[in-house]
């Protein structure tokens, strides 16, 4: 396969729920999406889910569109690929970068399933018909997380997620836990403790938790393996890995008992495929992580979600939680906590490209017209 164009739209969307967490409040969610079109004319799209601002990883939407502009898409261009795996060694070359790599990544994947006349799912090696739904509450008053969580299960959520940090975890954790005794509970931290915070997370063990997610800092698996030793919760590591042998290396050092994996965070498809084969080897549990991403991206950890070894909720929520309206059609609808995986070639979902043009700030296509 060559790819002949390749148009980048950055675009903005008003999420219907500003969402917050200890370090951040996203109220407009910018993203990337990304259209590649081979020699016959056929399309597939991908998406970059770096933040505006640095506050998740070291991405910004402005360094992904740099990257994008100057260094992966001329790589791509007018080479012949033989598969997507191409692509993600190619892009090897240079260092980090991991969501703006995986927006160029994620349009061939589709394009390469499309060709092949199969759903991505199966493409990849899927196996389930339909994933398990989480969705993550963030924060607010106890009474308004209450009332939220209420919701979220009569909607059919199989497994709730709450944010923390030091300022707000036992005591409002107990209270959800009262209420709820029985839903699955996980909460993430987003890098909100240190080691010297071991005695208080112990304190959550009481609460029987599903796990707590990325306590420590964002880029340390040596700590999380010290304070796994204390904890009977699971830690489960999110920001910690962003390749197969930060995988390999937590696993080794006995880091967590779960893994988020999330396509942008991890640079790709062909990297989150490796690292669900990895912790399988292993015994590790994964699931699947959101990004306040539109339906492109949700469509591809629909996909990977329906691997065999993502046996935990991921946060796969209908797109009415976080759009007025998704850039996909049909939306991603949950329905008693299940989402189907899609059939149809491809991504398998019709993608609105001149709603994508009307929220759109910014527009480039390569090659450019001279």
């Amino acid at each position: 396969m060559k790819i002949e164009k390749v148009d980048l739209f950055l675009t903005s969307m008003k999420l219907v729920q500003p969402f917050r967490t200890h370090q951040e409040t996203v109220t407009d969610r910018e993203s990337i999406l990304i259209k590649a079109t081979d020699g016959s004319g056929n399309s597939g799209w991908g998406e970059v889910v770096a933040f505006s601002s640095p506050w998740y990883t070291e991405e910004t939407i402005e360094t992904a569109w740099h990257m994008l502009t100057e260094f992966f898409i001329p790589t791509v261009l007018h080479q012949e690929w033989e598969s997507p795996r191409g692509v993600n060694e190619a892009l090897l070359h240079w260092k980090r970068n991991q969501m703006a790599k995986a927006g160029v990544e994620m349009a061939i994947w589709d394009l390469f399933a499309k060709q092949a006349g199969v759903s991505l799912a199966e493409y990849i090696g899927g196996v389930s018909r339909e994933v398990k739904a989480g969705v993550v509450v963030s924060m607010d008053t106890p009474e308004r997380m209450l009332s939220t969580i209420e919701h979220r299960i009569k909607e059919g959520y199989e497994r709730i997620k709450v944010k923390v940090d030091p300022a707000n975890d036992y005591e409002i954790l107990k209270k959800i836990r009262d209420a709820f005794p029985d839903i699955a509970l996980l909460v993430d931290a987003n890098s909100a403790y240190s080691l010297r915070d071991a005695k208080r997370l112990k304190k959550l063990d009481a609460l029987n938790l599903l796990m707590i997610e990325q306590p420590l800092a964002a880029d340390d698996i040596v700590e999380h393996a010290e304070l796994q030793q204390v904890l009977s919760t699971p830690v489960c590591l999110d920001e910690s890995i962003v390749s197969i042998q930060d995988a390999r290396n937590a696993i080794k050092l006995g880091s967590c008992k779960v893994m988020s994996i999330k396509i942008g965070r991890v640079g790709g498809l062909a990297n989150a495929i490796d690292i669900h084969n990895t912790c399988a080897e292993h015994g590790i549990p994964v699931w699947c992580g959101g990004m306040l991403e539109t339906g492109i991206s949700r469509a591809f950890h629909i996909a990977l979600a329906s691997l065999p070894n993502f046996t935990i909720p991921g946060d796969l929520s209908s797109s009415s939680r976080y759009w007025e309206k998704d850039v996909i059609t049909p939306e991603v609808v949950v329905k008693n906590g299940r989402l189907p995986v899609p059939d149809g070639p491809g991504i398998g979902f019709e993608v609105d490209e001149a709603f994508i043009k009307k929220i759109s700030k910014r527009k480039a296509s390569f090659p450019t017209k001279k």
